[in-house]
């Protein structure tokens, strides 16, 4: 999006405070880096594709994706995320045609350490950076593959520039400038190294979306061996196993969250399988507990499991 004279500009509009002050985030981190993060690394397998146009979005999107083996062409992911009358690609843009391509795209904390974490556990970031200034931004994707701390630089695969060393303290201001927006684009069988509950989350409801059911279930069963009780991750496994026809898979995931956490939903959805199931008698025990459970503490459903209770008793 940005052509590197742009790049090189904006470094040297940095240059005169960067020098004066460095930015809190690489502070921190160069003074006391984590132990289990090593002092370098360098993934010189994620491919490259130059940016052609404004399109630094498609082309650092296609480079995260041929980094978890999908074969993607930027000019047609183009057609997916680069929006003309914008002159580039939204975040939102990006995170769906991530998920079309049958990947989970998950925002990431907007932390530099959670950015030199996930390049150490092998995954290539995508970064959104501000090139220009607050009232003239200049925004630009670039995908982050290595850094090296002794040498205060984070790598990147940048505009037409295969590797492109910046210092830390240069990136963290253009990576402030944009909202520290950053995500990785995974397999729904892997998580991030250092997402949070709730992005994890986020990203499986944001892939159930695009991806068939029995990929979305995949990636909810991915977010609950890390948080088995999550309650959101346990619904949408049941809902996708549903969608996939694995009625059998459905109701015991659904049990399971009822149980766990007496959820009327859970109930109620149990009760509409067993029923379809032809056992009257497990579904109506269900949707009693899905009815005391919207009576006590969540009358939001009360209406939903009251109507339930009377198809089971009806045997429809």
């Amino acid at each position: 999006m940005i052509r590197r004279a742009a790049t090189l500009g904006a470094a040297l509009l940095l240059s005169g405070c960067a020098a004066l002050f460095t930015p809190p985030q690489t502070a921190a981190l160069l003074h006391h880096p984590p132990a289990a993060l090593p002092a370098q690394v360098a993934r010189s397998a994620v491919p490259f594709f130059p940016q052609e146009r404004d399109h630094c979005g498609p082309a650092a999107l296609a480079m995260a994706l041929g980094d978890v083996g999908i074969a993607a062409d930027p000019d047609r992911l183009a057609d997916a995320v680069f929006l003309p009358s914008r002159g580039g690609s939204l975040q939102l843009e990006m995170m769906a045609g991530a998920r079309r391509q049958g990947v989970v795209a998950t925002r990431l904390p907007g932390e530099l350490q959670a950015l030199l974490s996930e390049v150490a556990a092998g995954h290539a970031v995508v970064v959104l950076q501000n090139l220009g200034l607050a009232l003239l931004p200049r925004w630009h994707y670039a995908v982050v593959i290595g850094y090296d701390l002794p040498a205060r630089e984070i790598l990147l695969r940048s505009g037409t520039t295969t590797l492109e060393r910046l210092p830390l303290r240069t990136f963290e201001y253009t990576w402030a400038r944009s909202g520290r927006w950053a995500m990785t684009v995974l397999p729904p069988d892997r998580l991030p190294a250092t997402v949070t509950q709730d992005q994890a989350v986020e990203a499986a409801i944001g892939f159930e979306r695009a991806a068939p059911p029995q990929r979305a279930a995949l990636a909810y069963r991915t977010v609950l061996q890390r948080w088995p009780e999550n309650l959101l991750a346990g619904i949408g496994l049941g809902n996708t196993l549903a969608a996939s026809g694995d009625a059998q898979g459905a109701q015991a995931a659904f049990l399971s969250v009822a149980e766990r956490h007496d959820s009327a939903v859970a109930w109620l959805n149990l009760a509409r399988l067993r029923l379809a199931a032809g056992d009257h008698d497990g579904a109506r025990a269900a949707a009693r507990r899905g009815l005391q459970r919207a009576e006590s503490a969540e009358p939001a459903w009360l209406q939903a499991a009251r109507e339930g209770l009377a198809a089971t008793e009806h045997g429809r």
